[in-house]
């Protein structure tokens, strides 16, 4: 005889409560948990079910404990592989998660007390989540006293959740960087990147950091060339032990070790946020009905020269090949460039992926290894959809080709790109001049071609612009949307005008990257994907005190970024 009772209910979270001691993600605790079938009914016919009855209640507690409806739960099943282990799942099988429907039908054949063991459950697991900082206290309603004092009251809660959500930020991020080195060394990986994060405070280098630690007396802080080489080892992948010297990057097959390099970084870095994303109780910072995402490179620039004589075009040996030309300010500039793909629109700004860019410069010969726009726009949209199912993306000028348009056209998205040159259409440009009404235009049909063959069509918006470089005062984008009415026009290129600025999300970044002047890739590469980590920790950390706040998603920051780094990196560490 089944036993379906509150106690039972109690039974979990207290389990729960235990597991979330010493466990730092949600699906942990959902895999660990012992789940007391005997005591739950499930009214299907357990001969022919394909999903047991204890995977789909682990299933249901997530949902529930996260306030996600069915179909995000479903959704997420299938794009979480962690998810789909953590609640027991046979992934070995071809249909290794429950559909929506699936899901539906189950939950209303359990009885109705076995439902509300459930739902008790999960409201006490998510209670003791929040007290393990497993899950995010700072999305649980303040209640303060109701003391005199209500506004200092008030004041201090907010104040004790921000540094929690700062400290849950920091826990779920920082493990998955991992350097592989020996058990008895001296200082843990979080530690190293505390420092590094502590030298990212004041745009300092691992150098300065380790000499600060020195001439304090500090025995927190390693050495500077510690702190180099664990930063090093973070991006050697684990079957290479040594540097990737010149002559390796001297070899025309070098790309593939950069591969190698990028996949070992954002491996972690995909965990972290991951990490981070998953501790978000509800929908998230993804919740907005239309998704959008924005592309853009932003380069880190190199001072020294590539040229050993420059007058006879004799490069330097020893100059950086993941060095690139740009330029800037109508200035021609060199240095490693990156391209991110980062949330948009009214979203919370969140970068999902980071790639290193190549391009074949002046100085190299014309068989110079280069990354394709192409293949980096198709690895960031990978990146992203790990996430979050993209609607629209937007380009920067930098990645108007016909392979990258047909790259996200295979993906089902929208994508809208402002063309960077247009001299065939200036009689377009002269016609909306002239029309007494008009003052824009859109070019229907417009052919895609692509590996010799038509691939999709796209339409060209003519629209007003006050840019001094826009040849006829006009701007023109380029989008796969269908037939694009003229009253359309405006909304399209306001929606890619009020993006989030992604420039101003490099900026950001700017005001915390380390300075150092080693031209080994590994350390600039993964300089630049912490102090993304760190930009996101705090996109993510601002956007749990807003909801917590009740305030607007795009109002100003509640704590500075400079802040929240050296917060991250120096005051975490008196108060642990």
């Amino acid at each position: 005889m089944q036993t379906d009772s509150p106690a039972v209910a109690q039974a979990i979270v207290i389990h729960a409560e235990t597991l979330c001691e010493r466990e730092s993600n949600l699906w942990d605790v959902i895999d660990r948990l012992s789940i007391p079938v005997d005591d739950l009914t499930d009214n299907r016919n357990q001969n022919k079910v394909t999903f047991g009855t204890e995977p789909l209640v682990r299933a249901f507690l997530y949902q529930q404990a996260k306030g996600m409806s069915q179909n995000e739960l479903a959704h997420r099943l299938h794009t979480r592989p962690s998810l789909i282990k953590a609640c027991g799942f046979d992934i070995r099988k071809r249909e290794h998660a429950p559909q929506q429907g699936t899901i539906n039908h189950t939950w209303r054949q359990f009885s109705e007390a076995t439902q509300n063991i459930i739902e008790a459950a999960a409201k006490g697991i998510a209670q003791v989540a929040v007290e393990n900082d497993v899950i995010a206290e700072s999305l649980v309603a303040t209640d303060p006293s109701k003391d005199d004092d209500t506004d200092q009251t008030e004041q201090e809660a907010h104040r004790q959740k921000t540094t929690k959500t700062i400290k849950l930020a920091r826990q779920h991020a920082f493990p998955e960087f991992k350097s592989g080195r020996a058990v008895n060394k001296t200082y843990e990986d979080e530690e190293i990147l505390e420092m590094f994060t502590r030298a990212c405070a004041h745009r300092g280098s691992a150098k300065s950091e380790g000499d600060y630690g020195w001439l304090t007396d500090d025995d927190q802080t390693a050495h500077g060339s510690t702190i180099l080489r664990v930063i090093k080892q973070f991006a050697t992948p684990s079957d290479e032990d040594a540097q990737l010297t010149i002559d390796d990057l001297l070899k025309n097959d070098n790309m593939p070790e950069v591969d190698a390099i990028r996949d070992e970084l954002m491996g972690s870095f995909d965990g972290a946020v991951d990490n981070i994303i998953s501790s978000i109780r509800g929908a998230g910072p993804f919740s907005d009905r239309k998704k959008t995402a924005a592309i853009d490179i932003t380069p880190e620039e190199v001072f020294m020269s590539p040229w050993k004589n420059k007058t006879e075009e004799i490069t330097r040996p020893d100059f950086p090949r993941m060095v690139s030309g740009y330029k800037k300010d109508n200035d021609y500039k060199r240095g490693y460039k990156y391209a991110t793909i980062t949330l948009a629109g009214d979203l919370a700004p969140i970068i999902l992926g980071v790639e290193p860019v190549k391009e074949n410069s002046k100085w190299e010969d014309d068989d110079a290894p280069s990354y394709s726009k192409a293949d980096i726009v198709a690895r960031l949209l990978a990146k992203a959809e790990r996430f979050v199912d993209l609607d629209e993306v937007y380009l920067d000028r930098g990645f108007h080709s016909k392979g990258v348009y047909a790259s996200i056209e295979n993906r089902d998205i929208i994508y809208t790109a402002p063309v960077p040159k247009y001299e065939d259409d200036l009689d377009t440009i002269k016609d909306i001049k002239e029309h007494p009404d008009a003052d824009a235009a859109v070019k229907h049909n417009v052919p895609v071609g692509y590996d010799g063959e038509l691939h999709h069509t796209a339409e060209y918006l003519y629209v007003p612009s006050t840019s001094d470089d826009a040849d006829g005062k006009y701007a023109v984008f380029t989008t796969n949307r269908d037939e694009v009415g003229t009253d359309e026009i405006a909304p399209i290129s306001d929606s890619y005008s009020r993006r989030w600025d992604i420039e101003n999300q490099y900026k950001s970044i700017e005001e915390f990257l380390p300075k150092t002047s080693s031209t080994d890739y590994r350390v600039r590469f993964t300089n630049f994907v912490l102090a993304a980590l760190l930009y996101n920790l705090w996109r993510l950390t601002d956007y749990l005190i807003k909801v917590a706040r009740e305030q607007p998603i795009r109002s100003p920051p509640v704590v500075g970024v400079k802040t929240f780094v050296r917060a991250i990196g120096d005051f975490l560490r008196e108060i642990d």
